[in-house]
């Protein structure tokens, strides 16, 4: 080689070098790259939502709070996993935290569709109150049993429908319709054939463009993540019925949990409990704000849900109660209705 070549090499080496520990001390990173500990979370939503608010949240908290030592790094919008591939990328390690709903998780665990069951919680305090309590504890065993490890219980807060084609104010109104429905959850898809309508299993992240297509005419969802990810925008029209709840499992596996160093185990622990109450408070914020800025839009027409109706309503899904009677269990059945009657 070219000795002038080669002095030129060694000088550009030399460059890279000194530039990468530069920017090692602009960082102020407090621990080597050996000790940090890498936390991959991954979600399906957008970052303006109570989720992804949330998850970014704990992320920044926990890096203060370690000095730097844990990393929490997020990836929202299913830039690394969709629906039905997070809880296998969990257990193969893929990565460390994940945060489906609820009725994903009913693959592993079916009595995780209670919460798919429509009008099961009054407000959102019933649903705290829940996962607190008797249900919470039977939910979570559940995945235990599983090797998956539950962390804590995010919401989005309720869903509302949507659809293109007309107002959902009747049962009657959805006949001959079609809707996505999230996978794994056979109470979801029995709730629209009990109404009429045809329902069709599909992915989070490919939900606006199946929408704008008109592939099906309607779907459910919080009002955070109608907004956020412009489903508003080809669906114009909107209900607001509050008949089902969308929470979150922030999990990891047993196997990574186990090898964390107890310290940053607590440190993880007490730093999602305190995000989790922040992001119940956020989650009631964004669902009134993104109804606001809904409204705004001009696009779409909005049907608020009287009692009458809503009866209506509850008269037409009853059935689904016993009809998953034994899927679910009896005793979170009896649970619900119990706690209804209180």
């Amino acid at each position: 080689m070219n000795l002038r070549i080669f002095l030129f090499l060694c000088i550009v080496w030399l460059v890279v070098i000194a530039a990468g520990c530069s920017r090692r001390v602009v960082d102020s990173e407090q621990v080597s790259r050996e000790e940090k500990i890498v936390i991959k979370f991954s979600h399906v939503v957008a970052e303006n939502t109570p989720k992804g608010l949330a998850a970014q949240r704990f992320a920044n908290l926990v890096k203060e709070r370690t000095g730097g030592r844990v990393e929490v790094q997020v990836f929202p919008n299913s830039v690394l996993y969709k629906d039905g591939e997070e809880i296998q990328a969990l257990q193969a390690g893929a990565v460390q935290m994940i945060a489906p709903a609820t009725s994903k998780l009913s693959l592993l665990y079916p009595q995780w569709q209670v919460f798919d069951l429509p009008y099961a919680f009054a407000d959102e305090e019933a649903v705290h109150r829940a996962m607190e309590s008797y249900l919470g504890k039977k939910l979570y065993d559940g995945l235990k049993a599983n090797n998956l490890v539950p962390l804590s219980f995010w919401g989005s807060g309720f869903k509302q429908m949507t659809n293109s084609v007309r107002p959902l104010i009747k049962p009657e109104d959805f006949q001959g319709l079609t809707f996505r429905v999230m996978i794994n959850s056979q109470v979801l898809k029995r709730q629209f054939e009990k109404l009429g309508a045809h329902p069709v299993e599909g992915t989070f992240d490919n939900l606006y463009r199946v929408l704008e297509s008109r592939a099906v005419d309607g779907e459910e969802n919080t009002l955070s993540n109608i907004f956020s990810k412009n489903f508003y925008k080809v669906q114009p029209y909107l209900t607001i019925s509050n008949h089902g709840y969308m929470g979150y499992v922030v999990m990891t596996n047993s196997e990574f949990w186990s090898s964390l160093p107890e310290d940053v185990r607590n440190i993880l622990e007490s730093t999602l409990q305190e995000v989790t109450e922040w992001e119940h408070e956020q989650a009631l914020q964004i669902n009134r704000d993104c109804l606001k800025q809904i409204i705004s839009s001009g696009m779409v027409q909005v049907h608020y849900q009287t009692e009458d109706e809503k009866r209506e309503w509850v008269r037409a899904l009853r059935p689904l109660y016993e009809e998953f009677r034994e899927i679910i269990g009896e005793d979170l059945i009896d649970y619900l209705e119990e706690s209804r009657q209180e």
